[in-house]
Order: C-alpha cells, then sequence, then structure tokens
C-alpha cells in the first residue's frame, strides 16, 4: 500500500495520527473551520415508510453516516399535506408514505449538519428495533431549539 495526501469516497483508507488519539469506525473528522453540529436533539422531516405508524414516544435506531444510535421519537410537529401543502399540527402519528418534522433524542451525541449543507451528514435512516427493518429516512433540519 503507498502513501497518500488525498482520498475521496469510495476508497477505503486508513490513517496514522501524529498523537495517540482514540478514534474509530463512526468518528469524524473535520477541518478546524468546518466543524459539523453536534447534539442529541435533532430536528427532521421524515418520510415514513412502513404500515405500522410512527409514535411518539416510540425508541428507535437510528443509522447515521456509518454510526449507529438509539433514540426516541420525542415530537411530531406536523404532518405535511403533500397535495396543499398544508401543514397539519393536529396529528398524532405518521402512517405509510406520509411526511413530517419530527424532534429526536438519541442516546449519545451525533455529529451532523443540515441535509441542505451536506446530504450525507445530514440525513438518517429509522429502524424498528424489533424488525430491524428500515421504517424512515430522515433529512436533518438542525438541532432542536
Amino acid at each position: 500500500s503507498k502513501e497518500q495526501q488525498s482520498a475521496f469516497p469510495p476508497q477505503s483508507v486508513s490513517i496514522q495520527l501524529e498523537d495517540d488519539i482514540d478514534i474509530s469506525r463512526g468518528d469524524m473528522l473535520c477541518r478546524p473551520n468546518n466543524k459539523p453540529q453536534s447534539g442529541q436533539d435533532i430536528d427532521a422531516m421524515v418520510v415514513w415508510m412502513t404500515d405500522q405508524p410512527m409514535v411518539v414516544g416510540k425508541k428507535y435506531t437510528i443509522r447515521h453516516t456509518s454510526n449507529e444510535a438509539r433514540c426516541i421519537v420525542k415530537e411530531l410537529h406536523y404532518r405535511m399535506d403533500i397535495e396543499s401543502l398544508h401543514r397539519d399540527e393536529s396529528a398524532e402519528n405518521l402512517s405509510l408514505n406520509e411526511i413530517g418534522r419530527i424532534s429526536i433524542r438519541t442516546t449519545k451525541p451525533l455529529f451532523f449538519d443540515p441535509y441542505r449543507q451536506c446530504r450525507i451528514t445530514g440525513s438518517f435512516i429509522i429502524v424498528d428495533e424489533q424488525t430491524n427493518n428500515t421504517v424512515g429516512a430522515a433529512m436533518i433540519i438542525g438541532e432542536t431549539k
């Protein structure tokens, strides 16, 4: 293997650091002036992809970049009517193919960007813990305020 100064997707690389720092799969390296946001409370737009409705208060697993974390859906802010673009703020859950804005809390901090800035670090999938099926796809808006 030869030494390289740069790498690009989908290359697999290993790096050697000057200092002895504990980093592993899922950790993120970035430039000092281009740091992502970090937090456990995240707002996102989600598309629900299963017949089982999304339930506020239920625990799920999310897969974000090469990282995985457990989360709870804390709030459904609204369900979007795709015909009229009306926001139904009285919605209590999301059903198959419905879109809504949610707030989640993860069990550990994630490093992320809003989807509009970077689609790779700005998106995640939601996985049902019992079935291991993908139940939602989400675009991060930002940290919950």
